[in-house]
């Protein structure tokens, strides 16, 4: 009993040392494989070095004989390029398009099919543009503007129409809460093209609202030129602050959630110069300004100044102090203009912000005030405003 007990190490010994001498061969084997195999090879286009690339151009890798596992790009501000993977990592496309003279660095990481990985970094720098379109948004990041404001966008240069689809499709509108609403494209009152964001209806107070424009790369037409950066901006929506004009009754009243919370008297434009009516949008305010005649087509009869004038359109419908008019409350002979006693024009001023919305009711002025006359999207029905879309 005790001999064959001993016996048994001598047995086992060479076995187990055999089959790790195997196991340690097989490894071994594997690693060297691997290292042997081919890496996967990864095509970046445009070519590394290439020095001006056309603009237009999309980023793109491609992978055979593997996989890609990671795409970084980044341009020479050290701002990545966003794109996605497809394909299984057979390749990579950037969101967007090359901007004008930039240099773009571009790392992979691929592995082959035999699982060989490999890494690699090229560069390009895009061709400069013969001329650049830039442009102005409304409201302005960061702001607090009322109910009725639209999104308005305006460009330095003119847009194409066959390249109107594009560029709208590179404009996003996001909210909280969801809000329906449509992009239309309008001639703005300096005579520059524009394109405008509004609501299906006014926006609920306190909405959040992100402005994103991938822009960068896209080309506005020939008289237009090249965009060379993506906006992004944002504002919220405050209080649902409302006013009402009834020219009949020389009368505006002031509404906020609904509720009435005050009315003034004044004096609306004369039969011969009817204020505008419909519901307007307040574009900007001046707590000063100077009235003159000749930017609404009356020569130089009267140069006057005002205080706490709210504007409505770019031509010049605005409410303001006239404490020069002796019929306020009870004859409508202004120029257009909605006009009040000082301290009434102040208390519009201050309750009115930017965005709010004002009605004019009553009005023997048979005229639609033109969209691009201010922020006058709600001149026109929804059905109307969709049909400026070019994406309809």
């Amino acid at each position: 009993m005790h001999a064959a007990l001993r016996r048994h190490p001598a047995r086992f010994i060479p076995a187990l040392i055999a089959a790790a001498g195997l196991m340690t061969a097989c490894d071994g084997g594997t690693d060297a494989a691997k290292e042997d195999a081919p890496a996967a090879k990864v095509t970046v286009t445009p070519s590394a070095g290439s020095k001006s690339v056309k603009l237009g151009s999309e980023i793109s890798v491609r992978a055979s004989g593997g996989k890609l596992t990671a795409v970084e790009v980044k341009d020479d501000k050290g701002a990545k390029v966003a794109g996605r993977l497809a394909g299984g990592g057979a390749s990579w496309t950037s969101d967007g398009k090359v901007r004008p003279q930039t240099t773009y660095t571009v790392k992979t990481t691929a592995k082959s099919t035999q699982g060989k990985e490999s890494s690699a970094t090229s560069t390009f720098t895009t061709e400069q543009a013969d001329k650049v379109n830039k442009l102005t948004n409304t409201p302005g990041g960061g702001q607090t503007v009322g109910t009725g404001m639209p999104i308005s966008i305006l460009f330095d240069h003119p847009i194409a129409k066959d390249r109107r689809a594009e560029i709208e499709k590179a404009l996003k509108v996001t909210s909280q809460p969801k809000v329906e609403g449509s992009w239309g494209w309008v001639k703005d009152w300096s005579g520059k093209d524009r394109i405008d964001w509004r609501p299906k209806d006014y926006w609920p107070a306190g909405t959040k609202v992100s402005v994103n424009g991938a822009l960068g790369g896209i080309n506005s037409g020939t008289a237009g030129g090249w965009f060379a950066r993506d906006y992004t901006f944002g504002f919220t929506v405050g209080a649902d602050r409302k006013a009402v004009i009834d020219v009949p009754s020389h009368t505006l009243t002031m509404y906020e959630n609904g509720k009435n919370v005050g009315s003034i008297t004044g004096s609306a434009g004369s039969p011969q110069d009817p204020t505008r009516g419909g519901v307007h949008t307040v574009r900007s305010k001046n707590a000063a300004e100077t009235m003159d005649s000749a930017t609404i087509g009356h020569g130089d009869e009267w140069m006057l100044d005002s205080q706490w004038v709210t504007h409505l359109t770019a031509s010049g419908t605005f409410l303001h102090s006239a404490p020069w008019n002796k019929s306020l409350g009870v004859v409508n002979n202004s120029h257009g203009c909605f006009g009040m006693t000082t301290s009434d024009a102040k208390k519009v001023y201050d309750f009115l912000t930017i965005g709010s919305t004002v009605e004019v009711k009553g009005t023997t002025n048979p005229n639609k005030t033109d969209v691009g006359n201010g922020l006058e999207v709600w001149q026109e029905t929804w059905q109307q405003w969709q049909q400026r879309s070019a994406l309809k």
